[in-house]
């Protein structure tokens, strides 16, 4: 597979846990804030903190800091695919994948091109996870996952 676009996040690996959920989460570069964040949440941000993702479904919280500061869902201008099941969410934030999309194109073909399309349009460098992407990175693990669920369901 490919490299997505997204660099490697440059957060130090300091030891830091969600204030609600007490977990680590994983790093993310603050441009994924700065893009995500509602302008009420964006006044709140502070740039010279580490932040971390919080994929944990059943924790509001979606970012927080090494100082103790967090953002939630509602803080956000976008639904979160890990913490929203909505058939219209967003697996893929850059190229429309949702839910729904996927499991349309697998009921009417019998199987989806979203890994083949996604990836191609990684090699032309024209994803822009880093900014579309609540979790800051590619999303390609996401999408094989619910093709995965959608394909098991379509079985039984």
């Amino acid at each position: 597979m490919s490299q997505c676009c997204c660099p490697s996040s440059s957060a130090s690996e300091t030891s830091f846990n969600c204030p609600q959920g007490n977990h680590r989460g994983k790093p993310v570069q603050l441009i994924t804030l700065k893009s995500l964040l509602t302008p009420a949440a964006l006044e709140r941000l502070e740039p010279h903190h580490e932040y971390r993702f919080c994929e944990r479904p059943e924790c509001p919280v979606v970012y927080f800091s090494n100082q103790g500061d967090a953002f939630t869902t509602n803080d956000l201008k976008v639904p979160v695919f890990q913490k929203d099941n909505g058939y219209d969410v967003s697996v893929c934030y850059c190229f429309g994948w949702s839910r729904q999309r996927l499991q349309q194109e697998l009921v009417a073909t019998g199987h989806s091109t979203a890994i083949e399309s996604i990836t191609a349009h990684i090699q032309a460098k024209r994803c822009g996870c880093d900014v579309n992407n609540p979790q800051g990175s590619c999303c390609l693990k996401n999408v094989k996952h619910v093709l995965h669920q959608l394909q098991r369901s379509c079985d039984s």
